[in-house]
C-alpha cells in the first residue's frame, strides 16, 4: 500500500508564497513515522512541484493552515475526480471538520499520531470512518523521530526542524495554537531530544525548533540547553519576550548556539497586550529586553500583530521607530487574522466585524475584520507601508550595521523578505 503525502502551496503574489526559501512540514514527516511499515510513504510539496493526480498511491493525504485550505480543496478535487480517497489533518480541518468533510473522505481532528494508524488499518478493511479524534494525547515519551527521509531531493533551505514540546501555557486571544493544542505543556525527554539532535547534526549544523515556546519551562529548558551545549549546533526557536529576564537561562540558550528567537512583542500598546493576553508583556521593557537577547548573541525576528482596537495611523511609524531604535534583526507585522477556533474571532463575530472573505486571504496580509481605531485602507495602507520601510537598505543598515553572530541568518532572512515583498508587488 502507498500513501502520498501533501503540502499545499502558497498563492503566488502573497508574501509566504514569493519568500524563497522554503521550510518542509515537520507534521508530515511526524506522521510518516506513524506509518506502519508495510505502507510506502510519499511527499509532494506543492509550493515547487508538480502534483501528479494519476499516481499510483492507495491513499492522499493533506494537511493545511486556513490559507492554504482553498488549495487543498482544489487538490482533494483533483484526486476524487479520479477515483482516490482523500483524507485531511491540520489546524483548519480541525476547526472546521464539518467545512471540510464537504471536501474529503475523513478528517483528522487535532493531533494525528495516535489515530492515523488506526486510519490506516480502517482503509485496508474498507472500512474508513469520516473522523478520526484522538481520545488521549499521545504520549511525548513515545513520539519517533519525524522521518526527515521524505524530505531528500525536495528544495528546501533547511530540513532540520524538530519539536520538543507541544502546546502553550498562554491562551493568547489571536493565537489558534492554544485551540489545536491545548493549554497543556507537554514536553518530551530531554534525553531523547539530545539523541535526535545528534542524528541531525550529522546531515546540517543548523536547526529550527518549532516549538511555540521552548522556555515555556525551565526546568525543561535549562537542563536541554545545558545538554546542548559544546554540540556544535546553530539554531533558532520561537521564546516570549520576558525571555530576557532570566539570565542564567538565556546564558544558557547562547551558549548552547542560539542565534535567534522568533519573539512576539505583538504591541507597543500596554492596553493592547491586555486585551489580547499578552500577560507577560512589559512594553516599557521592551527596548532593555531586546539588549539582553543581543548581549547573549541571539537576534530577534519580531512579530507586531496590526489592526488591534488601540491601533491608529500613527502606530506605523511608531513602530518602525522602534524596531530600528531597538535594532531589531527582522521583524514581520501580521494583520490581526480571526482564524477559525480562536477567541478574537469569536469576539469580532459577537460584535458583527468579520467581514466575509475567502480563506485564502487569511494570510496575515489581507483585512478580515472591521478596525476600530483607522479605516479599512489606511490599516492596509499602512501595513504595505510599514513592511517595504522595515525592509528598504536604510532601515537594514540602521538594524544590522554592527557585525553580530545572528547576521549569518538575519541578513540573508532580510535580503529574501525584501525580494519577496518586491515580488508581491510586482503581482498585484
Amino acid at each position: 500500500m502507498k500513501v502520498l503525502l501533501i503540502s499545499p502551496g502558497w498563492p503566488k503574489g502573497r508574501l509566504w508564497g514569493e519568500l524563497a526559501f522554503k521550510f518542509p512540514s515537520l507534521s508530515l514527516a511526524s506522521i510518516a513515522a506513524v506509518t506502519p511499515p508495510e505502507w510506502d510513504v510519499e511527499l509532494c510539496d506543492d509550493n515547487f512541484e508538480r502534483i501528479d493526480y494519476d499516481t499510483d498511491a492507495d491513499l492522499i493525504g493533506l494537511t493545511a493552515m486556513t490559507p492554504q485550505a482553498p488549495r487543498a480543496y482544489e487538490i482533494a478535487a483533483g484526486f476524487k475526480s479520479r477515483g482516490k480517497t482523500v483524507v485531511m489533518g491540520g489546524f483548519h480541518a480541525s476547526n472546521l471538520p464539518d467545512e471540510a468533510l464537504t471536501n474529503v473522505d475523513a478528517v483528522v481532528v487535532g493531533e494525528g499520531d495516535v489515530v492515523w494508524p488506526h486510519l490506516l488499518a480502517d482503509f485496508c478493511r474498507g472500512s474508513l470512518q469520516r473522523t478520526y479524534k484522538p481520545d488521549t494525547m499521545m504520549s511525548m515519551a513515545d513520539i519517533p523521530f519525524a522521518r526527515r527521509e521524505i524530505f531528500n531531493g525536495k528544495k528546501y533551505l533547511l530540513t532540520n526542524t524538530i519539536q520538543t514540546t507541544r502546546g502553550c501555557p498562554f491562551d493568547c486571544e489571536f493565537c489558534s495554537v492554544t485551540a489545536f493544542y491545548g493549554r497543556k505543556y507537554r514536553k518530551r525527554p530531554v534525553e531523547q531530544v539530545l539523541a535526535e539532535l545528534q542524528g541531525l547534526k550529522k546531515n546540517n549544523a543548523f536547526v529550527f525548533f518549532v516549538d511555540d515556546n521552548i522556555v515555556a519551562d525551565r526546568s525543561y529548558s535549562l537542563p536541554l540547553f545545558q545538554g546542548m551545549k559544546g554540540m556544535g549546533l546553530k539554531w533558532l526557536s520561537h521564546a516570549p519576550i520576558d525571555f530576557a529576564s532570566d539570565p542564567e537561562l538565556l546564558r544558557a540558550a547562547g551558549e548552547s548556539g542560539c542565534l535567534g528567537m522568533f519573539v512576539g512583542f505583538e504591541s507597543l500598546n500596554q492596553e493592547s497586550l491586555a486585551a489580547m493576553g499578552k500577560v507577560t508583556n512589559r512594553a516599557q521593557s521592551f527596548m532593555a529586553n531586546a539588549q539582553a537577547f543581543r548581549d547573549n548573541g541571539i537576534g530577534i525576528l519580531g512579530s507586531f500583530v496590526l489592526g488591534y482596537d488601540g491601533d491608529t495611523p500613527e502606530i506605523f511609524p511608531k513602530l518602525l521607530r522602534f524596531c530600528e531604535d531597538a535594532r531589531l534583526e527582522s521583524a514581520i507585522f501580521p494583520l490581526l487574522t480571526p482564524y477559525p477556533g480562536t477567541a478574537v474571532r469569536r469576539r469580532l463575530e459577537a460584535e458583527g466585524r468579520i467581514i466575509p472573505s475567502s480563506w485564502s486571504d487569511y494570510d496575515m496580509e489581507h483585512i478580515n475584520f472591521q478596525p476600530k481605531g483607522m479605516t479599512i485602507q489606511q490599516l492596509q495602507e499602512g501595513y504595505d507601508w510599514l513592511n517595504r520601510s522595515f525592509y528598504s537598505f536604510p532601515s537594514m543598515y540602521r538594524r544590522l550595521f554592527k557585525l553580530h553572530r545572528s547576521v549569518q541568518v538575519f541578513g540573508p532572512m532580510n535580503l529574501g523578505f525584501r525580494a519577496a515583498i518586491r515580488r508581491k508587488r510586482s503581482e498585484a
